[in-house]
């Protein structure tokens, strides 16, 4: 969401704010007529909001105070052009704090897990562990294969899955995040590995929403199932 569309949607919401007392927590307002319904789920949206730009807090007493001015046609402390200024400008700080904490937690992941047994690390800094080596084949960058595979970030997310679905999936080598273009080049048909993937050998700063943040740190557990064609 943009900036500018946030801060529309702050300075003209939600009537059950202006009319108590806000604090974190649980509320004891009781939804009994149409407009009590509406304006919860006016309030639903708008904390959704806040959470999807990173604002895990607010000062409930100037959210309130802000509310009121513009329910009540007071002048704001603080004219539009500004406020989409100040707003945009703290929305952008707090991603930017969360994606260098993305890479730092990558980082620090990724230099324990090189150093364990069994953990191979390419020159790219793919990380890889064999958990079944297969016999057949090692595709191309050209080919098309079908592989079975489970995505995790580091908390144990699952992103996506084929195994969860029940279906495997098709795609061709060279069409996919570069991490596993290079994986799957190196692993023979039947094989099942373990791969993880810097966030440059995957989606990098543009994460891929809205399941896998910028700068993530990827797992993956890939077993490839076969050659198109072969």
């Amino acid at each position: 969401m943009k900036a500018n569309t946030f801060l529309t949607g702050l300075l003209t919401i939600f009537i059950f704010y202006s009319c108590q007392e806000n604090q974190p927590g649980g509320s004891s307002v009781e939804l009994n007529t149409k407009l009590d319904t509406v304006s919860y789920v006016m309030g639903l949206n708008f904390g959704r909001n806040i959470k999807r730009n990173g604002m895990g807090e607010v000062n409930y007493e100037a959210l309130n105070q802000a509310i009121k001015d513009i329910l009540s046609d007071s002048e704001p402390k603080i004219e539009t052009q500004k406020a989409n200024i100040i707003l945009s400008t703290y929305v952008k700080q707090l991603r930017n704090e969360k994606w260098v904490k993305h890479l730092e937690e990558g980082k620090n992941f990724l230099a324990e897990n090189g150093a364990k047994e069994g953990v191979i690390t390419t020159e790219s800094g793919l990380q890889y562990t064999i958990l079944k080596q297969g016999d057949g084949p090692k595709p191309t960058a050209g080919d098309r294969v079908s592989t079975h595979y489970h995505g995790t970030l580091l908390d144990g997310t699952v992103f996506d899955s084929s195994v969860e679905r029940g279906e495997p999936i098709s795609f061709a080598v060279n069409g996919v995040i570069s991490g596993w273009t290079e994986a799957l080049q190196l692993m023979p048909v039947g094989s099942k590995w373990k791969l993880f993937l810097p966030s440059k050998l995957a989606y990098g700063a543009r994460g891929s929403r809205p399941k896998i943040p910028p700068h993530s740190t990827l797992i993956f557990e890939v077993e490839l199932l076969g050659i198109e064609g072969q």
